[in-house]
C-alpha cells in the first residue's frame, strides 16, 4: 500500500494574511505544554546529532553558549526559561511567533533585543531540509550566539538598521549582510575555519559542507562586496564569507551605511559563486557540488 505524501503546512506570514495573529507584534504564546511526544522526539533526534557533529566545526563561542543555556535533548526548550538566562547574560529574550513575520515586525523585535522564534517543529520526514525556519533552527541555531555580547549587540544594530533600510529601499542589500553573517557566516580561529551562522549550525549536512568540502568558495568578508552578492535559498551556499574574528561584527554594528547605499545605486551585482580579483580568498572552491546538481537537474528536463 502506497503511503500518503505528508501535507506541507505553512506557518506565519507564509500561510497568508488570514494567518496573521491578533497581536500587532505577531507574537503568540509558545504553548509549550501542547507539544506532543512525537514533536519532542524530533527535537531529540536533531539535537543529538548536531551536538555530536559540531565540536570541531562550530566556533568556541557557539559551543560555550550552549553549555550555559537551559537546553537539552530531552525536550523542546521553554522560551521563558531561555529568556531568563539570556536576560541575565546579554539582555535578550525569546518571543514565540507562528513562523515568518513581516520585515518591519522582525526588525522592531531585534531592535529591542527580542528574538522571534517559531514555536513549531518540523516533521520527522523533514529532518534534513525545511523551507521555513522552525524552533530547532531558531533556538538551537541562533540562541547560543545570542549569549555572546558581540553577536547580541550586532543583531540589535541590524534590527535598527533594517528599519532605516526599509525606508530607503535598500533592504535587499542589508538582508545579504544578515544572510552571510548571522545565518551563514564562518569565522577564522587559530584551529581553522569555524561556524557561527545559525543556518549552518542547525543543518546536519551543511555543517560539514561549509567547513570541510572542497566545493564552496571561502572569501574574506568585505561589507560592500557582501551587499552586492546574491545568495541561495534552495541549496548549500556556493560561497561563504569569513570573518577574521567575531569582534569584527562590532565595526559593522557601528558602520554608517548611507555612503554604501549611495554607491549601491549603481555598479554590479554578483552571483553566489563569483570570485573577484579583489577578493581575499582563503579557499577557492572547485564548484563540484553545484555543477553536479545542475547537471542532474538538466537531465530531468
Amino acid at each position: 500500500m502506497q503511503q500518503a505524501t505528508p501535507v506541507k503546512v505553512k506557518h506565519g506570514l507564509a500561510a497568508g494574511p488570514a494567518a496573521a495573529p491578533q497581536r500587532a507584534d505577531w507574537t503568540i504564546d509558545q504553548g509549550w505544554d501542547k507539544y506532543t511526544s512525537q514533536e519532542h522526539a524530533v527535537w531529540k533526534t536533531l539535537y543529538e546529532r548536531q551536538t555530536k557533529l559540531l565540536p570541531g566545526l562550530a566556533c568556541d563561542d557557539f559551543v560555550e553558549g550552549m553549555k550555559h543555556l537551559p537546553m537539552s535533548a530531552d525536550e523542546i526548550p521553554n522560551f521563558e526559561k531561555l529568556s531568563e538566562t539570556l536576560m541575565r547574560k546579554t539582555g535578550w529574550q525569546i518571543v514565540a511567533v507562528a513562523g515568518l513575520v513581516p520585515d518591519d515586525v522582525f526588525f522592531e523585535h531585534l531592535a529591542n533585543r527580542r528574538f522571534p522564534a517559531g514555536n513549531f517543529i518540523r516533521g520527522a520526514h523533514e529532518l534534513d531540509y525545511l523551507e521555513e525556519p522552525d524552533v530547532f533552527h531558531d533556538v538551537f541555531g541562533h540562541v547560543p550566539m545570542l549569549m555572546h555580547p558581540v553577536m547580541a549587540d550586532f543583531i540589535q544594530a541590524y534590527g535598527q538598521g533594517g528599519l532605516r533600510a526599509q525606508k530607503l529601499g535598500k533592504l535587499t542589500n542589508l538582508a545579504r549582510v544578515y544572510w552571510y553573517t548571522v545565518e551563514f557566516g564562518l569565522v577564522q580561529q587559530k584551529e581553522g575555519l569555524r561556524i557561527y551562522g545559525a543556518g549552518i549550525a542547525s543543518s546536519f549536512s551543511e555543517s560539514t559542507f561549509s567547513v570541510q568540502s572542497d566545493s564552496p568558495n571561502r572569501i574574506g568578508f568585505e561589507l560592500e562586496r557582501v551587499m552586492r552578492t546574491n545568495y541561495r535559498i534552495d541549496d548549500f551556499q556556493e560561497s561563504y564569507f569569513v570573518l577574521d574574528k567575531l569582534e569584527d561584527l562590532l565595526a559593522l554594528a557601528n558602520t554608517e551605511f548611507a555612503p554604501y547605499y549611495a554607491r549601491l545605486d549603481s555598479g554590479p551585482t554578483y552571483q553566489p559563486g563569483d570570485v573577484l580579483p579583489t577578493d581575499v580568498v582563503p579557499h577557492r572552491g572547485t564548484g563540484s557540488y553545484h555543477r553536479a546538481r545542475a547537471a542532474a537537474a538538466a537531465t530531468k528536463v
